[in-house]
């Protein structure tokens, strides 16, 4: 199927990225830079203008009153939620629709699936590299709010979907693009925390359906084809080359093809049009496959904290909220007065003469130990004792 990105590849722009492309052998590249760019632009302005814009229309006081930290956790889940909706489609629509893909999924067509050219997969993974440029650059400045393991993971999609442009395992890209069905629940599931419907009906059946989407899509949907994607890379290993009748002989076909706008525009030669691979190197699997581990590792962990996380928002059976320590350590506290001397006797003359015991009466009611509980999810409240005992104030819900 032919790229249908109304824009066709700017002349001036192939011409400006075929040497990088050259260099670094990634042959469609120049065919597809103006995507790339295209979707980077669009999630950035998503990012600075869209979300704003939207936030302040429907939730405007929520919005404003966030912080600075939260404030950009919510303009990176709005366009985390966009590239989901756009991404999903597009990979469904070539998986679906592009009939030139369906002859790749012959047992035998390894080499197709390996080394094969799609100009519809050039679109959606130029649109994949495009968010995930964005995302690395997110996360590498914000590394303190969105972590390691998510910058590792933009540093991972990043490597894949960039040796991609060789052109290597196309095929492959909206397969694993459908990850990203579980995203938009996701995403769903953070803003009802923010907007005050945490516990309801409707995070109940979104959690659900993000549990079971998340474990479909990225657990059972991507160790799978990471398997079958694992076989195509060995038997290309292995072989050492592609067949006879789908290989050119000119060892500098790849270089000399690379930015031809007659590949864009006919149908007909782009699937062997890059197919002149003479070996597969060792580092490009290598590369792949690490980056497909930590890919897949990571969605495992996510799973699981994201199902403990889930379960904190609603009550036993199916829900583990009030259930277990909550708090995990208390900072060191402080001693506040909060009496003048005459109120402090007034006090302590009523409890003397309510039959209190002495060293009930005796103790200070003129100041109050004033600490802080640090929770599980890094949420600190304030514990206020007086009178009361270590375990009232461990069961007291946190601010």
């Amino acid at each position: 199927m032919r790229d249908p990105f109304p824009i066709p590849p700017p002349e001036l722009l192939v011409r400006v990225v075929k040497p990088f492309a050259d260099a670094l052998s990634l042959s469609t590249l120049p065919l597809h830079a103006h995507e790339v760019l295209f979707a980077l632009g669009l999630y950035t302005f998503t990012c600075t203008v869209v979300s704003p814009w939207l936030s302040n229309s429907f939730y405007p006081q929520r919005y404003k009153a966030l912080d600075r930290r939260t404030k950009v956790s919510w303009d990176v889940h709005v366009v985390s939620f966009v590239q989901s909706c756009i991404i999903c489609s597009l990979s469904l629509y070539i998986i679906l629709f592009d009939e030139d893909r369906h002859t790749w999924r012959g047992a035998n067509a390894w080499e197709k699936r390996v080394w094969g050219y799609s100009g519809a997969t050039g679109l959606c993974q130029s649109f994949a590299l495009g968010y995930f440029l964005w995302d690395l650059t997110i996360c590498a400045w914000r590394v303190d709010i969105f972590g390691w393991g998510m910058l590792a993971h933009a540093i991972s999609a990043v490597s894949v979907f960039a040796l991609g442009y060789r052109p290597f395992c196309y095929f492959w890209a909206p397969v694993f693009l459908l990850y990203e069905l579980s995203s938009p629940f996701l995403n769903i599931h953070w803003f009802c925390d923010k907007v005050g419907l945490t516990g309801s009906t409707i995070q109940a059946v979104n959690g659900a359906v993000l549990t079971f989407s998340f474990f479909g899509c990225r657990i059972v949907w991507g160790i799978y084809n990471s398997f079958n994607t694992f076989h195509d890379i060995y038997s290309a290993y292995t072989a050492g080359h592609a067949n006879a009748p789908l290989l050119t002989s000119d060892s500098n076909m790849r270089t000399s093809v690379s930015g031809d706008m007659g590949i864009y525009y006919d149908n007909g030669r782009q699937e062997r049009a890059f197919m002149g691979e003479q070996y597969l190197p060792l580092w490009l699997p290598a590369i792949y496959l690490a980056s497909n581990l930590v890919l897949n590792a990571l969605n495992i962990w996510w799973f699981y904290k994201m199902v403990a996380t889930i379960r904190k928002r609603f009550d036993p059976p199916f829900g583990t909220k009030g259930v277990g320590p909550d708090i995990l350590y208390y900072e060191p506290g402080s001693r506040v007065r909060t009496m003048t001397d005459s109120v402090k006797d007034t006090v302590q003359a009523a409890k003397e003469k309510v039959g209190l015991s002495v060293g009930a009466a005796a103790a200070d009611p003129d100041e109050i130990d004033v600490q802080r509980g640090v929770y599980a999810d890094g949420t600190r409240s304030v514990e206020v004792t007086g009178t009361t005992t270590r375990g009232s104030v461990r069961s007291r819900r946190k601010a």
